[in-house]
C-alpha cells in the first residue's frame, strides 16, 4: 500500500500526472500515518526535491461549505494578495484561477499540488458536491498536475457519490485494516513504552525496559489490555491508557507497575455521559428517571416532553416526600438544560413552529448509566433513588 501510494505522488511530482485515491479504513487504521509515512518518502527522492509539491490539508470537521473550503485553499497556498478583491461568477472559476495562479510554464515544470481530503465522507454531503468535481475534475485535465487523496472510514463511500462526481473519480482505492491479532498487540504495547537504546541514562533505560518485559507478562496487565483489544483495536486508544499510566511516573515512583496499568484503565473507561449526570440539579434527575421509566414502559419508543412532564406529576403525587412541586415552565426549563448537554436528543430537526412540548426525543443515557450514576449522585433523596429503582413505573 505505501509503494502504491508512493508511485501515484511521486508521478505527480516528476512527470506533472494528475490522479486522484482514496484511503479507506476504520478509525486507528493509520490512514493519516500511512500518507505521512509516504510524504517522507517522497521529500528524499532527489527528483522530488527539485520539484516542490503544494499540499492543501483540508479536514472535513472544519471545512463545514465549499465557500469555507475555498477559502482555506486559497490561504494554504497563500494566493490572498493574488486573489485581492476580484469576484468569481462561479466556484470552478475560482478554482480554476487559483491553480491558474501557481502555474509555472508548461505541464512538467508546473508546481504540482496534492490535496489531501480528511474524513472525505463529509465533503459528500456538501451542496451538489461542487468541490469534490471540481477537484476530480482537474485532476482528470493536463493543466496543472493535482492528486486529490481522500480519508475516510466509510466503506460505502463511492455509493455517496453523484453520479457525475463518480464519473471524474479514478476509482483507485487504498484499503487498511486493524488485522494484528493479540500477541501482536502485545508486541505494540512493549515497543511502545520501551525507551530507545540511545536514551542517555543506560542504567535506567534497561531497568525499564525490563520492568515494561515483566508487565507484558503479568496476568493483571493481560487482562487490561485484552478488554481494551475487545473494545476497540484502535491504537489511538492504546497510547491514551499509556500515557495515563505513565503520568503516574514520579522520582519516588520511577517504574510502571501494574496498578498504575488498572488505574489508568479505569480513567479511560470513565462514562462521560454518567460524570455529566453528577452536576445535574434534582429536579434534572427526577426528568432523567421519568425518561428511564418511560423507556421501560414503551420499549425504547420515543417520547415527548409532555409524557416526561406528567411522569414527573405522577412522581410527585404518589411518592415525593422531599420533592417540592414546581412549576410548568421551571420544568422545561430544566429539560432543554438535559437537551443541550445532549443528554436528551430529539429525532428531527425542531421547526420554528412545532410544539415544543410534542417533540419527539430519544434519551441518550440507559439504564445501567442512570442507576451507576445516582449511586455516586451527592446527596440524592432517598425516594428519589427508590423511585429509579422501581420497574415498570408503578404502572
Amino acid at each position: 500500500q505505501p509503494r502504491h501510494l508512493l508511485e501515484l505522488l511521486r508521478r505527480t511530482t516528476v512527470h506533472g500526472e494528475s490522479n486522484s485515491a482514496l484511503v479507506i479504513g476504520p478509525r486507528g487504521s493509520g490512514k493519516t500515518t500511512l500518507l505521512n509515512h509516504v510524504l517522507k518518502d517522497l521529500k528524499e527522492m532527489k527528483q522530488v526535491r527539485e520539484n516542490l509539491l503544494e499540499k492543501p490539508f483540508l479536514p472535513g470537521l472544519l471545512q463545514t461549505n465549499d465557500k469555507v473550503a475555498l477559502k482555506e485553499i486559497t490561504r494554504q497556498l497563500q494566493l490572498e494578495n493574488v486573489v485581492g478583491d476580484k469576484v468569481f461568477g462561479s466556484f470552478a472559476e475560482n478554482l480554476a484561477f487559483l491553480l491558474e495562479a501557481l502555474r509555472k510554464g508548461n505541464r512538467t515544470s508546473s508546481c504540482p499540488i496534492l490535496f489531501v481530503l480528511d474524513e472525505f465522507d463529509l465533503f459528500v454531503h456538501h451542496k451538489n458536491q461542487t468541490l469534490l468535481y471540481n477537484l476530480f475534475d482537474i485532476s482528470q485535465s493536463a493543466q496543472t498536475p493535482v492528486t486529490v487523496i481522500g480519508l475516510t472510514c466509510r466503506q460505502d463511500i463511492l455509493e455517496l457519490l453523484e453520479k457525475r462526481v463518480k464519473s471524474r473519480f479514478s476509482h483507485r482505492q487504498i484499503y487498511l485494516m486493524n488485522s494484528f491479532d493479540f500477541k501482536q498487540y502485545i508486541k505494540i504495547f512493549k515497543k511502545q513504552l520501551s525507551l530507545p537504546a540511545e536514551f542517555p541514562d543506560e542504567s535506567f533505560a534497561q531497568k525499564w525496559n525490563n520492568n515494561v518485559q515483566h508487565l507484558s507478562e503479568d496476568k493483571t496487565v493481560q487482562d487490561v489490555l485484552q478488554k481494551l483489544f475487545h473494545h476497540s483495536k484502535d491504537l489511538r486508544s492504546l497510547h491514551l491508557l499509556l500515557m495515563l499510566a505513565v503520568s503516574a511516573v514520579t522520582v519516588h515512583h520511577p517504574l510502571l507497575t501494574a496498578a498504575d496499568l488498572q488505574e489508568a484503565s479505569r480513567q479511560h473507561s470513565t462514562d462521560s455521559k454518567a460524570n455529566i449526570v453528577h452536576g445535574l440539579s434534582v429536579l434534572e434527575i427526577c426528568l432523567i428517571i421519568a425518561m428511564k421509566h418511560l423507556n421501560e414502559v414503551y420499549d425504547g419508543e420515543p417520547f415527548n416532553f409532555q409524557m416526561v412532564y406528567n411522569e414527573f406529576q405522577k412522581f410527585i403525587q404518589r411518592k415525593a416526600h422531599s420533592m417540592y412541586n414546581f412549576e410548568k415552565p421551571v420544568v422545561m426549563k430544566a429539560f432543554e438544560h438535559l437537551l443541550q448537554l445532549e443528554l436528551v436528543q430529539p429525532l428531527e430537526r425542531p421547526s420554528a413552529r412545532a410544539q415544543r412540548e410534542f417533540l419527539l426525543l430519544r434519551l441518550l443515557l440507559d439504564s445501567s448509566q442512570i442507576m451507576e450514576a445516582l449511586q455516586l449522585y451527592p446527596n440524592c433523596p432517598t425516594d428519589v433513588k427508590q423511585w429509579a429503582a422501581s420497574s415498570l413505573s408503578w404502572l
